[in-house]
């Protein structure tokens, strides 16, 4: 079965219709683009040494300004480096930078762009093959990007939860540490070395910052920027508070990991006894919404009337708004602050 998407009058070459020619170009970018942003996600290791490498050749002279990109994996970082340049000027970058870090996702701001594009640009071809005309590719980027959005706060909540998971036996950790001698600034390496991610890369980098001279208060602050959780900002108001004060800190931080581990605990409870409701929710929503996608692929004739009729629209309406108004109505219920 043929699929017609563009005129058949453009011109051939080699027998092959010029249009499908450039839509196979544009796919095979796309999807380059994607692959490439999946696999250059590096790590702390080899971020710094690529720095180091930057820095050995300085010295070079006219070497290093002759030099070319050798494999795509370069071509693609001078291609991410040059996109970040434009990209930090707009203040929606910074945010998109802290999300990223939020989300445990090590990629610049401008490789999460781009396979959002590349993403993009294949499931508009996708839709584009399916439907047989332009006008199915026009939603679809924005479609991946709303996703997209959607993906990068799924990540950060699970991270986050595994954050306040680990705080209590990271605090108790801690206060151990204080208890044998050390200063603050050892205790919070040690934590670094013996705890497990995410919380050890946190306080990891807070090790380093304080290295490169940054005081301990700071560190801490950049620490709950990064980190948005209530917990952790009690133990660091704590700490700070100490320092300005005095007293028994390991004791303090003894209750406050008695305290974190209990809401932690309430917490656990709480999910689980919301776990059917808060599925039902999702199951709710997500079923129609499926449903209308699965029939408008498999058989667009009989679910056209829906989008071309005016009852069909009407109603398309009434039940997306009370789906939203359902779905927020149980997420509200099983949302309980402890």
């Amino acid at each position: 079965m043929t699929i017609t998407m563009l005129p058949a009058d453009l011109p051939t070459v080699a027998g092959f219709n010029l249009g499908s020619l450039l839509l196979a170009v544009i796919a095979g970018l796309a999807v380059m683009l994607v692959v490439f942003g999946l696999s250059s996600q590096k790590g702390d290791v080899d971020d710094i040494t690529r720095r180091l490498e930057r820095y050995a050749e300085i010295g070079d002279g006219a070497e290093t300004r002759e030099r070319r990109p050798t494999s795509p994996k370069e071509l693609l970082d001078r291609l991410t480096d040059a996109l970040n340049v434009v990209l930090s000027r707009s203040a929606r970058t910074g945010h998109l930078t802290e999300d990223l870090a939020r989300a445990d996702l090590k990629l610049k701001s401008s490789e999460w762009v781009l396979g959002v594009i590349g993403a993009g640009v294949v499931v508009g071809l996708l839709a584009t093959l399916r439907f047989g005309t332009v006008i199915a590719f026009l939603p679809s980027p924005v479609i991946v990007w709303f996703i997209s959005g959607f993906v990068l706060r799924f990540l950060q909540a699970k991270r986050k939860r595994a954050f306040d998971k680990q705080l209590g036996d990271t605090i108790i950790l801690l206060s151990n540490a204080l208890k044998a001698g050390y200063s603050f600034a050892q205790a919070v390496s040690t934590v670094s070395k013996s705890a497990n991610p995410p919380i050890a890369d946190e306080f990891s980098r807070a090790t380093r910052e304080m290295a490169l001279g940054i005081s301990v208060d700071d560190a801490l602050n950049h620490m709950v920027k990064r980190n948005v959780s209530e917990d952790f900002d009690l133990m660091v108001t704590a700490v700070q508070i100490h320092r300005v004060v005095g007293g028994n800190l390991a004791e303090i931080l003894d209750t406050i990991a008695h305290t974190i581990r209990e809401r932690v605990r309430i917490k656990g409870e709480i999910r689980s006894l919301t776990a059917q409701a808060r599925a039902s929710g999702w199951i709710i929503t997500a079923l129609p919404i499926c449903l209308a996608a699965m029939l408008t692929v498999i058989s667009p004739d009989y679910f056209n009337p829906m989008f071309h009729q005016t009852l069909g629209i009407v109603m398309l309406a009434i039940g997306g708004f009370s789906m939203a108004v359902g779905f927020a109505l149980i997420q509200k219920i099983v949302k309980i602050e402890v």
